[in-house]
């Protein structure tokens, strides 16, 4: 299957907000769940969430709990992550990814990956 495509990354200061969105053009998702993983330079990719895609249930790292809200819009066919309080650790490349497998969080399990969109957050 295709790739997914993340978008709406870039610039940001401390404590502001961002919203990232994934997209399966031409094509439904059709996975059991869609997550958010992050990588910064010389790091492991790292889970941040996930939402399943029948029910709409979430899990987070703890790191982002509370401050990154992650959602799925049946009709526009989208996932988003919202990204509130964002801090300078938040800086990093993040990608979404699917999965048949509800509730993985490594990245092993994931297929698909988009090419990764930048956030930056300044102080």
């Amino acid at each position: 299957q295709a790739q997914l495509a993340e978008s709406g990354g870039g610039l940001v200061q401390t404590g502001g907000s961002k919203r990232l969105s994934c997209a399966a053009s031409e094509r439904p998702f059709s996975s059991a769940a869609v997550g958010w993983f992050r990588q910064a330079p010389g790091k492991e990719r790292e889970f941040v969430a996930l939402t399943t895609w029948r029910t709409g249930t979430t899990a987070y790292a703890d790191s982002v709990k509370g401050r990154f809200t992650c959602v799925r819009d049946k009709a526009k066919n989208m996932v988003y992550q919202q990204m509130n309080n964002l801090k300078a650790e938040d800086t990093t490349v993040y990608y979404c990814a699917e999965t048949v497998i509800v509730g993985r969080t490594h990245e092993f399990d994931y297929v698909n990956w988009g090419q990764g969109t930048q956030v930056t957050v300044s102080s």
